[in-house]
């Protein structure tokens, strides 16, 4: 009985190559203005405007992480790595995650600093270099959207741009506001503000990925659900010894003990395919690794989910 992986989500968008192209022009725009806004930071001697030089240094980083876990995710399974390389992209992420939640800290040190010594900020440069930051992000910003929405580590790179989008609007906005009525503590005042929103996002999102990497069930779906489902199959006495996790952000694994039911064990095969395309079907998992039990020779007290020994 053959049965398709069905996902309950698409995730064949963007072709890999033209991806890799587009996070490549995306690292060597960020790069070029990193310089810019330093060298403009320094002139105008403006917090924000460095701040967000930083920030777009890190998009850039995060960019090239993104782009290597990308070109790694593709290498076929190997003795080493039975599993592929997909993983690699969930720990980019985690990378790229982790090195968002240290710049927000960081900012929200240097913002309060500012505050007991404000300093004065040469307004236009600071508008000026901004809004071509501003651009940049933009650009950016178009070329991984697509990327974002099938690839949590892409995500993770977007989100540095996104933040940092945030960051130049809020920049200008400080620029005019020096200009126009020389307030000074606008400067430490945006930079709390971009530093909120990056420890935000970035908090919101790592849980996800972590919970790959410890092996955690998917999120989407319940595991007794599943278990219920299988047990429901004709032939099924029980399910035990159930692991269940996500081999990589849209593929999800589970391996469990199968006990067939008296008398049914000359079909145990055709009940074993029964509930992988069961599997495949309702729960979009492609991956489940059955090992059969005759009813009459199960595990002694087994537990439901996991093994209770370890």
């Amino acid at each position: 009985m053959a049965h398709g992986h069905k996902h309950g989500h698409h995730h064949h968008h963007v072709d890999p190559e033209a991806g890799d192209i587009r996070v490549a022009l995306a690292v060597g725009v960020n790069l070029a203005l990193t310089v810019a806004q330093v060298v403009g930071g320094v002139l105008a001697g403006s917090l924000a405007l460095i701040a967000d030089a930083l920030h777009n240094f890190s998009d850039a980083i995060s960019l090239i992480i993104a782009f290597a876990a990308r070109k790694i995710a593709r290498r076929p399974s190997d003795s080493a790595m039975t599993f592929g390389y997909g993983r690699v992209e969930i720990v980019a992420a985690l990378i790229n995650y982790t090195t968002l939640i240290v710049i927000g800290i960081y900012l929200v040190y240097e913002a309060a600093m500012r505050f007991l010594d404000p300093q004065d900020v040469a307004g236009w440069t600071v508008v000026i270099i901004a809004a071509i930051a501003l651009v940049v992000d933009v650009v950016t910003a178009a070329l991984t959207f697509a990327l974002s929405k099938e690839s949590v580590n892409i995500r993770a790179a977007f989100l540095h741009n996104v933040a940092d989008a945030l960051g130049s609007v809020a920049v200008i906005v400080a620029g005019t506001l020096i200009l126009l009525f020389d307030w000074r503590l606008i400067d430490p005042l945006v930079t709390l503000l971009i530093a909120g929103y990056i420890l935000w996002q970035a908090f919101a999102e790592i849980g996800g990925v972590i919970r790959i990497l410890m092996l955690g069930s998917p999120p989407d779906i319940r595991t007794d659900a599943v278990i219920g489902e299988m047990e429901a199959v004709e032939g099924v006495a029980g399910i035990h010894h159930a692991h269940f996790w996500q081999m990589n952000e849209h593929d999800n694994a589970l391996d469990a003990h199968l006990v067939i039911d008296r008398g049914a064990w000359d079909h145990a095969d055709d009940i074993k395919l029964r509930v992988k395309a069961m599997l495949s079907e309702k729960f979009g998992i492609g991956h489940s690794t059955l090992e059969m039990e005759c009813s009459l020779h199960a595990c002694d007290h087994p537990d439901r989910i996991g093994d209770g020994h370890r």
